[in-house]
């Protein structure tokens, strides 16, 4: 491809032509439902695991249990990250409220060096211990520790003699993360939304949002039992919804628990793929589907503890999904002689640590934890405000105490990562981007459905669809020159808002002499799926979330898929008898870019790249506190061993050209985001290679 003609396509407006007949799948019965394509394909791969799970599964005795159990503990650590290093946890109570018949601790501890955790402690106000206690992680309800049902419950406990300790999860209650004093709330509407911000961060530097959530419970527990109140041998986890995810997880790698009940969490993911999808960055674990995991898997790897499912009938985590894992761990636990040790208690309601399923808990933990019943009645309290509860002497550790938050851990961490980190050559990059991305490459010829031919003065426009992988039709558009050399050069242009939107530039390379291929990449153009307007903020801050949190699930992503789409769509080019295939590139375009990048990184074939708005770099997504739409472009650990820029220079000798990057928030990369050396040498040494 000539230069000046690379340049005069970097020099146009890009604004998108009308439409003009370029998109034909919506009026074809057997396309109604493109829009579906992706997320169907999602979830019949995710079914495949699921299904491949239960064909392998073998617990037959004690061994494989414990087998499984070391198994699973290990596959949730190494998606984790790891955990940190244990240190002083600096506790204090900072006041006390007397309460008629137990008594409230505040309390703010340190899971990490200056990273403040605000508790409260629930005590009884009579009798001796040491009692029984109950570690009670939160759910994703607004109000955090404050909330009404978990103050019955906390409240209730107490006064039948257990200790009792709940605190504020990073994004609620006083622990807000992406804090704003203008608005005095979190700049997101919702604490799931921050949760998934910041792992996104977690996630490009090796790590996981729940790596934070899970030690603040662990070092919650090391608080709980530092009190001369509780008797250690004697100590449950339980919790709802977020709450429900998080008792699974601590009693999944703590032994110093002896009783778990998570309530509202536990289901299928044979159920979760058919409804709800994957939910906030907390609650998915990168490779869980890919590693032949499920839901009973927690159930597993918390033996030998007795375990209580907590259910609702009309809760939105599937009933349909509880009662199947119920059923496959039920059934391992008699084999074993131990079906007593697993319950599943349902109420005929909706989701929340209700009045019924906390019924069913006082029992269940009275049996485990005091050897006998408990079915007294609850008795209301009057609920503390907010206020009363905090710890904080504002009310947020932001403004109080300062200290860490989980986006200034990630940045710190990002920045020793790219100080440490030696990429190495080409290869070893190429190696790299392949393992982590989990890209398949293609084989064999490429099957395409034409749909018709427009007639333009100087070239004309086929209509056609071509398969990238079984279940995945890419939507193309196929200008071809009416005259020139017999043997072409050839571009396929890949743009985020679909393949109509870069007519302009196609047409104007068309009559240059320039075959152009523009596609739709699964999940953009024709076959973006539409946003659900009932959850619109995840959509506007994550895009196809869904699909992306899917395929992160089954040890893809996808970056990775689209790049396997521009590859089949560069084996459609070289296989036309107008193209030179020794003459073809690409031309990627905003939400086409970054997988553009990853396409010519594994696809030698691709002889040069233009990418125009492309994320400057992953370090920048870990060191912005903020981000919007760039969860598509995401690759779970890259930071660990590249960013964009190493995959740029993984293409050398063929050129590179860059043009108009953006932040993570989609503004226009200053002068002084370029300053330093390694995006220095990014946008000047590689755009003139």
């Amino acid at each position: 491809m000539p230069r000046h003609l690379l340049l005069t396509l970097l020099a146009l407006a890009g604004s998108a032509a009308a439409q003009d007949g370029l998109d034909f799948l919506h009026g074809l019965d057997e396309y109604e439902n493109i829009r579906r394509m992706l997320p169907d394909y999602m979830q019949r791969r995710g079914e495949s695991l699921v299904q491949e799970r239960k064909r392998t599964l073998a617990i037959h005795t004690p061994e494989d249990l414990a087998r499984r159990r070391q198994f699973v503990r290990e596959r949730i650590l190494q998606a984790i990250g790891g955990l940190p290093e244990r240190t002083p946890l600096n506790a204090r109570t900072v006041a006390t409220l007397e309460r008629d018949g137990y008594r409230i601790e505040k309390v703010v501890f340190e899971s990490q060096p200056k990273f403040y955790v605000t508790a409260n402690l629930y005590l009884p106000a009579t009798g001796q211990g040491p009692w029984p206690a109950v570690l009670y992680p939160l759910g994703h309800e607004t109000g955090g520790k404050a909330h009404d049902a978990w103050q019955q419950m906390l409240a209730t406990l107490a006064r039948r003699g257990y200790v009792a300790l709940t605190w504020d999860t990073v994004g609620q209650g006083e622990r807000i993360q992406l804090y704003s004093p203008e608005l005095n709330g979190s700049f997101v509407r919702s604490s799931t939304t921050e949760h998934t911000i910041n792992g996104i961060q977690s996630w490009l530097t090796g790590q996981h949002i729940a790596r934070y959530t899970i030690w603040d419970g662990i070092r919650a527990l090391d608080y709980l039992l530092s009190r001369k109140e509780v008797d250690p041998s004697r100590v449950a986890v339980t919790g709802n919804s977020g709450g429900g995810t998080h008792s699974a997880y601590l009693a999944a790698l703590d032994d110093r628990f002896k009783a778990a009940a998570p309530s509202c969490f536990i289901t299928s993911w044979h159920w979760m793929l058919k409804t709800i999808g994957p939910q906030d960055a907390e609650q998915v674990f990168p490779g869980w589907l890919g590693n032949g995991l499920d839901y009973p898997d927690f159930i597993y790897a918390a033996s030998p503890k007795p375990y209580l499912m907590l259910t609702a009938i009309r809760d939105f985590f599937p009933i349909d999904g509880a009662r199947e894992t119920f059923q496959e761990a039920h059934g391992v636990y008699e084999k074993l002689g131990r079906g007593a040790d697993i319950a599943m208690f349902e109420a005929d309601d909706g989701h929340g640590y209700n009045q019924p399923r906390r019924m069913a808990a006082y029992d269940w933990l009275s049996r485990q934890l005091r050897g006998k019943p408990d079915t007294a009645p609850e008795i209301p309290i009057q609920p503390e405000s907010a206020e009363t509860l905090d710890c904080a002497a504002t009310g947020q550790i932001a403004t109080s105490l300062g200290g860490e938050t989980v986006f200034t851990l990630n940045r710190a961490r990002a920045e020793r990562l790219r100080g440490s980190r030696q990429p190495g050559g080409a290869d070893q990059v190429r190696a790299a981007a392949r393992r982590l991305s989990g890209y398949e490459p293609p084989s064999g010829p490429v099957p395409v459905t034409p749909y018709g031919v427009i007639a333009r003065d100087g070239y004309s426009i086929r209509k056609l669809v071509y398969e990238s992988e079984p279940g995945i039709l890419i939507p193309a558009l196929l200008y071809v020159p009416a005259s020139g050399a017999a043997r072409k050069p050839a571009a396929v242009i890949a743009d985020g808002n679909g393949k109509s939107a870069p007519a302009m530039v196609a047409e104007q390379l068309a009559r240059a002499g320039v075959v152009v291929l523009s596609v739709d990449l699964r999940g953009m153009g024709e076959t973006r799926v539409t946003p659900d307007l009932n959850d619109s903020e995840f959509y506007r801050y994550f895009g196809d979330y869904e699909d992306a949190m899917t395929a992160i699930l089954m040890n893809r992503t996808l970056p990775a898929m689209r790049a396997r789409d521009i590859v089949r769509g560069v084996d459609l080019l070289a296989s036309q008898p107008e193209v030179d295939p020794a003459r073809i590139g690409g031309i990627g375009r905003n939400g086409g870019a970054v997988p553009l990048l990853y396409a010519a990184v594994f696809d030698p074939r691709l002889q040069f790249v233009s990418l125009e708005n492309m994320i400057v770099s992953y370090h920048a997504v870990a060191t912005t506190a903020m981000q919007r739409r760039v969860f598509e472009d995401i690759v779970p650990g890259a930071l660990l061993e590249f960013d964009l820029p190493d995959l740029a220079r993984a293409i050398a000798p063929r050129k590179v050209w860059i043009s108009d990057p953006v932040t993570p928030n989609g503004t226009p990369v200053s002068h002084s985001e370029l300053a330093h050396p390694r995006g220095a040498e990014y946008y000047h040494a590689l755009i003139d290679r």
